[in-house]
């Protein structure tokens, strides 16, 4: 049996609970690892002001961004590469994995041109007050510097996981991570750099990470294969690329035009408040990798299954990725609801930004359990092909109910509402997504190979 073959039977025929958590481990452990070096720099730079810890929140919306773009080339090559080897078209998964892998770094490329053309307003643009945008501005230009690496590296990982190698993308995003986490205080400290040492060492540890994701591809790892022959220039095929991703990117993208008004709304309160809540948004990242790790270890036995005609095992897996990563949540978010102050603390020793930020992870976490719900059915319905569905659910979810409820809320409420708005637009977002469940599994073939 050679190793596609092999790959076949193991997506398709493994017992859908045990494979979930084969493929989920990976990617939990590389979602932490990234979730705890975002801590690890907020902390860093916490050291030098609460200017400059604002900054590193400011900067998290342009990393949204740049996350939006990867994830749309990447989920969206991935899923149609998942689909097509569970039909065994390697050659079209081939054409697929190549042409994402492409134009992603060249998205890249002209990102990292055009945001150090407009630096400046850029920073203003992202949320940064007069204090903050001198830090903001030297952090960037590091991050900008990285902008094809981060992109390419966010669908040769994407790619992987699709393949149900996430493993091999795991050892990509820890080496990047570990070592980021090493440098910034050598460079920050050490070497005297401050925040460009952080930028710097962020900038240093995505090239790494790309260079040795990439490498797995080269080396004949993978079932696809990366070649500029294969990439298509087909506008056809890049629309199904990107529209496919599209729920991605309008998850991402609503994500950091949500993180930018919420720095604008936390800025008229001070740099304390910008601080606190760019803290609890990595907080909350963190807790929300472990339910998230999980709905992304479901993503590839869902589209390669469907690929497949396996739909009895697409139904099933949904469920069962449901019931862990609800479990999961639950655990985490209920050991940082009772630390919420100390965990704060460890950030910025700083009492208002300790004041401000405790009352928001309280609700933040209180309210996660109900997120898994509608990610995984949004992830369901994007690995599926159903595009249209899933880009709606993700609006819904991930701004279109938060950003009128933030606006609405900050005015009532002060900010209180502030810190109100993003738990309850999790509990609100729920009901669309039920809705869309039922639409799909009403449609989804009872028997296999129908």
């Amino acid at each position: 049996m050679d190793r596609r073959e092999e790959q076949f039977k193991k997506m398709t025929e493994t017992p859908v609970q045990k494979l979930i958590v084969i493929l989920a481990i990976p990617t939990i452990i590389s979602m932490l690892i990234t979730s705890i070096y975002n801590m690890v720099d907020t902390a860093f730079v916490g050291v030098l002001g609460t200017s400059a810890s604002g900054a590193v929140g400011v900067v998290f919306g342009f990393m949204a961004i740049l996350q939006a773009i990867g994830f749309m080339f990447g989920q969206g090559s991935g899923s149609i590469l998942s689909r097509r080897l569970g039909k065994k078209d390697y050659e079209g998964a081939n054409m697929i994995a190549s042409t994402g892998f492409f134009c992603a770094f060249l998205s890249g490329i002209l990102i990292m041109i055009l945001g150090l053309v407009f630096i400046r307003p850029l920073v203003f643009l992202l949320g940064s007050t007069r204090t903050i945008a001198p830090y903001a501005r030297t952090y960037i230009t590091y991050i900008l510097a990285a902008a094809p690496a981060v992109l390419a590296s966010f669908v040769l990982n994407n790619m992987l996981r699709y393949e149900g190698k996430a493993s091999l993308g795991m050892i990509g995003m820890l080496a990047g991570s570990i070592l980021n986490m090493a440098g910034d205080p050598i460079l920050m400290f050490g070497f005297g750099m401050g925040i460009a040492g952080a930028g710097l060492s962020t900038a240093i540890s995505q090239y790494i990470s790309f260079f040795i994701l990439l490498s797995m591809f080269l080396r004949g790892k993978t079932q696809s294969r990366l070649s500029l022959k294969k990439a298509s220039a087909s506008p056809s095929v890049i629309f199904d690329i990107c529209a496919t991703g599209f729920p991605s990117l309008i998850r991402q993208a609503l994500a950091s035009v949500a993180t930018m008004i919420l720095n604008k709304e936390a800025g008229i309160y001070g740099d304390a408040a910008v601080s606190a809540m760019s803290i609890v948004s990595r907080v909350c990242m963190f807790v929300f990798s472990f339910a998230l790790g999980i709905g992304q270890g479901f993503q590839p036995i869902c589209a390669f299954n469907y690929g497949a005609s396996r739909y009895s095992r697409v139904r099933k897996a949904f469920f069962y990725t449901m019931v862990y990563a609800e479990g999961l949540l639950l655990l985490v978010s209920l050991a940082v609801i009772f630390r919420a102050g100390s965990i704060v603390g460890i950030f910025r020793n700083d009492p208002e930004v300790i004041r401000i930020g405790t009352r928001a992870l309280i609700l933040y976490c209180a309210s996660l359990i109900f997120m898994p719900f509608g990610t995984v059915t949004e992830m369901m319905l994007q690995s599926t092909g159903h595009r249209f569905q899933a880009s709606v659910t993700s609006s819904l979810r991930s701004g279109l109910i938060f950003i009128p409820l933030l606006i609405i809320l900050a005015r009532l409420r002060g900010l209180a509402g502030i810190q109100e708005a993003q738990p309850l637009s999790y509990v609100l977002s729920a009901v669309p997504s039920c809705i869309m469940l039922i639409w799909f599994l009403r449609r989804l073939p009872k028997e296999d190979g129908s």
